[in-house]
């Protein structure tokens, strides 16, 4: 296998990713299905260019399968709910912003009732909302949860594409042990029907950005939904969680189908995620948690997570369960840029034997540089609580000031494989550090004898072009892997 075949493929996808423009002129409809909002509008009108309505929820009360409802330029201190979507024959109904101009729906002073959105789908299929800034949805009262786009019910083919989302915000002070009560999402979608799930969902080329989300997150997807895309999103500076994908919170009603699943999640930057200065944590300010993943896949099935690039978060890649006895399970995490994250790059299993874990999931390919900024020991790969028959592989692993490359603190992992990857720390190999069930190695060759993992793996340099500019390209002579079959399994 070699890896420098693998790492071009990251670049070009982190190049590719989302500028979160407005809609290009081409994509203009036919007049007879286009309708207009406008500031200065009247919902007396007949919402042509000439003559637009005034207001969105008139739109939306107003629309018919296969409508494209344009929102001219301006500032809307209005919500949008929206229960009726299109058809497959004719199309969804689509709110877009109109090509080349900025429309902004602005939630300042609005009031927020329970989880609601500033934009929200409410049980509706075929729905495109696109191209707009969504903005100032915020609250200071405890269990009022503001959410810029919130989709819930169940329903096919929704697509959010290419909006600026930010300042959405709860600023109430937490209370109780638990520290709840402060909450908020950027975009949430809850599939919470379990005789029908959310499905057909793509999530594309947004910015989600400046959020105070309390527990939550900026980018969220629970429950009873099957089958989504998230891709080229831009995800940054927020005080929690960054893409969220979640099972087993009961959100569905019924623990068979309540379970994100069947989806992918591509090509996103992920930056800036710290729980660091979010009292929902830990109310003396800075609190030292650094629990906030970039993206975190908790209780979620079969995903795919690749050619991402997750860097300056708390942690950067996260696959867990934090409900006993269930499992996050077949996941992919392959091709992904994880670099200079606080606590570790990439985390797998229950953070205490109390929770569930991780099984029958993949992580190859990727790119691990110098996590573990705090010191901490946590190392590159985190591996916790209740691992089996997973397999870490094809990776190159570059261990930070700490000389750490892995840890491992639980016992509770069986089955699992660990070889063919390439290490390297500044250290020499006989003073890099790997911890194996609660046993420290320092070498490489103590940690292959003492483990029997990594017998086909290497320490060597990877030779980046240029890793102080973030520039992970290969050199031309950077070594290859030793080997391409699947290794030995290790208890």
């Amino acid at each position: 296998m070699s890896l420098n075949t693998l790492r071009p493929a990251i670049l070009l996808g982190v190049l590719l990713l989302c500028g979160c423009s407005s809609v290009p002129k081409e994509t203009l409809p036919d007049e007879a299905n286009a309708y207009y909002v406008a500031v200065g509008g009247d919902d007396h009108n007949p919402g042509t260019i000439d003559s637009p309505w005034e207001t969105l929820q008139y739109a939306a009360d107003h629309a018919v399968p296969g409508s494209y409802i344009y929102i001219r330029a301006g500032v809307y201190n209005q919500k949008l709910h929206i229960t009726e979507g299109g058809s497959e024959t004719a199309g969804p109904v689509t709110f877009s912003g109109y090509p080349g101009e900025a429309a902004v729906l602005d939630g300042e002073g609005l009031s927020v009732d329970g989880l609601e959105g500033l934009v929200e789908i409410d049980h509706a299929s075929y729905v495109t909302i696109q191209g707009l800034e969504i903005r100032n949805y915020q609250t200071a009262a405890r269990d009022e949860v503001p959410v810029a786009i919130y989709v819930h019910g169940s329903g096919k083919y929704i697509s959010l594409l290419n909006n600026r989302i930010h300042s959405i915000a709860n600023t109430a002070t937490p209370a109780g042990e638990d520290l709840s009560g402060r909450d908020a999402h950027g975009i949430a979608v809850y599939g919470t029907e379990a005789d029908e799930p959310l499905g057909e969902l793509k999530i594309d080329g947004n910015e989600v950005y400046d959020l105070v989300l309390g527990s939550s997150e900026a980018l969220v997807v629970n429950g009873n939904v099957d089958t989504f895309e998230i891709t080229d999103n831009r995800v940054h500076d927020n005080d929690n969680i960054g893409i969220d994908i979640i099972g087993y919170e009961g959100t569905a009603g019924d623990d068979a189908v309540d379970q994100a699943r069947n989806g992918t999640v591509r090509g996103n930057i992920v930056s800036g995620i710290s729980s660091n200065n979010n009292p929902s944590y830990g109310a003396s300010l800075p609190n030292n948690s650094y629990s906030a993943g970039g993206i975190y896949i908790d209780g979620g099935r079969s995903i795919l997570v690749e050619q991402n690039r997750v860097y300056d978060n708390d942690i950067g890649i996260e696959l867990a369960s934090e409900h006993k006895g269930k499992l996050t399970s077949n996941i992919t995490v392959r091709d992904n840029l994880v670099y200079r994250n606080r606590l570790t790059g990439i985390a797998m299993g229950g953070y205490d034997e109390e929770r569930g874990g991780t099984s029958d999931s993949q992580v190859v390919s990727n790119t691990l540089y110098q996590n573990d900024l705090l010191g901490g020991g946590n190392g590159q790969l985190y591996l916790q609580a209740n691992l089996s028959r997973n397999v870490i592989s094809g990776n190159i692993i570059v261990a930070g000031d700490t000389g750490v490359l892995m840890s491992n603190d639980y016992t509770s992992n069986i089955d699992n494989t660990i070889d063919n990857n390439l290490y390297f720390a500044e250290a020499e190999a006989d003073e890099a550090v790997w911890v194996w069930k609660k046993r420290e190695f320092t070498g490489f060759s103590a940690y292959q004898r003492g483990t029997g993992n990594d017998q086909g793996s290497r320490f060597a340099d990877p030779k980046f072009a240029d890793a102080s500019r973030d520039d992970f390209r290969l050199e031309p002579d950077s070594p290859d892997v030793n080997g391409d079959s699947p290794g030995a399994k290790t208890d």
